[in-house]
This record gives C-alpha cells, sequence and structure tokens, in this order.
C-alpha cells in the first residue's frame, strides 16, 4: 500500500501543519509521497529532511523581523514577503536553520511542490529533481503569493503560489499510485471559502498576468470543490483529513506568537487522529 499526505499551505497558518508533521515524527510516520502547496512544500520539505521542529520558527520567531516581511520590504523590494530571505538567507547550509538536503534526497519518500505558472496559469509539480543544494526555487515558487510578493523565477520561468492551479491537489497523489491520503487543511473541514478578497487580489495582477488573475478569483470555487471532493473520499475510507476545528485566530499573515503557539499545538494533537486511520488500512493491506 503506497501512503501519502498533501498539505494545502496557507500562510502563516501553516504552523498548524506543522505541529503535523512533527507528530508525524515523533511517531515514525513515514509517508511515501509528500505534496505540499505553498508554505506546505516547506513543512513537506522539512519532515522528509527528519527535521523535527525546523519549521516552527519560520511561523512563531522569524514573521516578526522586517527582514522576513512588511512595508519596507514592499517599498523597496516590492514585495511583502522576502522569499530570498525564507529559503535563501536562512535556509542554505550556511544560514540560520538549514534544510538538511542530503537528508532530504536520501529519503525514499517522493515529493512535490506544486507552484502555478504566472503566465499560463497552470499548476506545475516539481519533485526532488528541481532541489538543489542552497538552491530552493521550486520552495519560493510555490509559496509566491500575488501581490504580496512578485511571480518567482525557476529556470526563466514565473511561477506564482501553487494554490492558484492545483488549491487541493488531492488527485494528484492518486495518480501518482498513492492508495490512501492524508489531507492536511489549515482552516476547519466544513469552512467555505469565499471569493471577495481574490477579486481585489486579481484586479492588483490583472494586466500583467491576465490567466494567473483568472485562476485567483476561481480559487475559492476550486478549494471547495477539492475539499467536497476529499469528503468523498474520506468516506470511502481513501482520504483522512486532519483540519482544526478553529484557527485560534491565526490568518495567512497574522504575526500573534500566542496564536500561532496554540495553532501548532492543536495540529500535533490533531495528527493523533491518522494513527488508526493508517493502521486501519495497513490492517486491511495485510
Amino acid at each position: 500500500m503506497k501512503t501519502g499526505i498533501v498539505d494545502v499551505g496557507g500562510g502563516l497558518r501553516g504552523v498548524y501543519a506543522a505541529g503535523v508533521f512533527d507528530y508525524c515524527l515523533d511517531a515514525g510516520i513515514r509517508f511515501d509521497l509528500g505534496i505540499g502547496v505553498s508554505a506546505g512544500s516547506a513543512n513537506v520539505s522539512s519532515y522528509i529532511a527528519g527535521q523535527k521542529k525546523r519549521n516552527y520558527p519560520f511561523y512563531t520567531d522569524y514573521p516578526f523581523r522586517k527582514e522576513y516581511m512588511g512595508l519596507k520590504n514592499f517599498l523597496f523590494k516590492k514585495s511583502y514577503l522576502d522569499l530570498d530571505y525564507i529559503y535563501s538567507t536562512l535556509s542554505n547550509s550556511d544560514g540560520e536553520n538549514p534544510l538538511d538536503y542530503q537528508s532530504f534526497m536520501k529519503s525514499s519518500t517522493e515529493f512535490l511542490a506544486v507552484a502555478t505558472n504566472a503566465e499560463t496559469g497552470e499548476a506545475v509539480y516539481f519533485d526532488k529533481t528541481a532541489m538543489r543544494q542552497d538552491d530552493y526555487s521550486v520552495l519560493k515558487a510555490s509559496s509566491a503569493i500575488p501581490f504580496v510578493c512578485h511571480p518567482y523565477a525557476v529556470d526563466g520561468v514565473l511561477y506564482y503560489d501553487g494554490a492558484l492551479g492545483d488549491t487541493v491537489p488531492l488527485e494528484k497523489a492518486f495518480e501518482w499510485g498513492c492508495d490512501k491520503v492524508v489531507l492536511v487543511l489549515t482552516k476547519p473541514k466544513d469552512f467555505c471559502r469565499s471569493s471577495s478578497k481574490d477579486e481585489k487580489i486579481a484586479k492588483r495582477i490583472q494586466k500583467k498576468y491576465p490567466i494567473a488573475a483568472e485562476r485567483i478569483r476561481n480559487r475559492a470555487k476550486q478549494y471547495n470543490r477539492g475539499v467536497a471532493l476529499a469528503k468523498e473520499y474520506e468516506a470511502d475510507g481513501r482520504v483522512l483529513i486532519i483540519a482544526p476545528d478553529d484557527t485560534c485566530g491565526v490568518d495567512t499573515l497574522t504575526k500573534d506568537r500566542d496564536a500561532l503557539k496554540r495553532f501548532y499545538e492543536k495540529g500535533y494533537r490533531d495528527a493523533k487522529a491518522m494513527e488508526s486511520f493508517l493502521r486501519e488500512q495497513s490492517g486491511q493491506d495485510g
């Protein structure tokens, strides 16, 4: 039986999923495939590398630094989030919190980071072959939130956040041969996404990236459809949805240490549900 885990991201709400992955590392739970969208791609990469608590300060400490996010970045770099600071300065081998690239590559767990071609609006799935020591451009591309960030270039092609192209990449996990998948959401399971904020963002990039702008307008529908499909799979026993009952006051760019800590702890606790799910499936498989 091949198992997969999908992290849909959600900016700083990703601290919830960081808690989920840290529980997996503590419990010795390994998946055959990990798929990450936006911040989810960073969570998955640290998990595959076996680095417990590595992601935690990326949510609870570093965002409070002016180099990470802020109006100064927006004024001088035209990007509220400095993706180079996050995924190079901090994450490179000589950085403050390096990704264990060698362990990441040696792990048998397959990896996909979802990004969206800024010109065509198509989802692109980067695997481990696109990751190089101290060149984590695919994580930057997957996390490039429209308007908050410039699109990020990988091999000369510009990409936006993966959520535009494939908001809930559950089908991709099944395409890659998974029999059972754990889906990690950072909003409550029954949350219905609205497109009101998306319209404002779409207008900001409409002139330069019209197709990507249209993807933003459709993101809420795509997310809601994806979660509805996940619930159908869950009813069939093929998917387990791990989702918070509330977000502890955390949103995409919320900077509240106490709230972020509580949300991380909630993710860690909620992850225990996958023990019985995986055990049941293992029993059935045997």
